[in-house]
């Protein structure tokens, strides 16, 4: 496997005990509908946590949530809305980015809630 992608998956295992920690059900990871894959969709209490996780191993390229691009959104948003009308749940959605870096041995992790709101 890709160096790149074995750092994105430590970084979506990281994400997943960082939500657990806060109190969040872990729903699905790696959910896929069309075109689109999501994450992590988590809840906790009467909200849907729609989580993309972007890690990277530097931000001299720009920090990890600056990757997540309109198209990304879009897909995002077709997907949760067809599982929670397939799970006929009746929540509030939110859509949130946990950006992750990696320096030397540690991993900086940042919970953006709403993230999608500054797009």
């Amino acid at each position: 496997m890709a160096q790149h992608n074995e750092l994105g998956k430590e970084g979506e295992k990281l994400a997943i005990r960082y939500l657990l920690k806060k109190g969040y059900t872990i729903l699905e990871t790696n959910y896929r509908y069309l075109k689109a894959e999501v994450d992590i969709i988590a809840q906790k209490k009467n909200v849907l946590a729609v989580v993309e996780v972007k890690t990277r191993s530097t931000v001299d390229f720009g920090n990890p949530q600056d990757f997540v691009n309109p198209k990304k959104i879009k897909l995002l948003i077709s997907a949760i809305d067809y599982y929670v009308n397939e799970k006929d749940l009746d929540v509030e959605v939110r859509f949130d980015i946990i950006a992750i870096v990696k320096q030397q041995n540690t991993f900086q992790i940042e919970h953006l809630k709403d993230a999608f709101l500054y797009f």
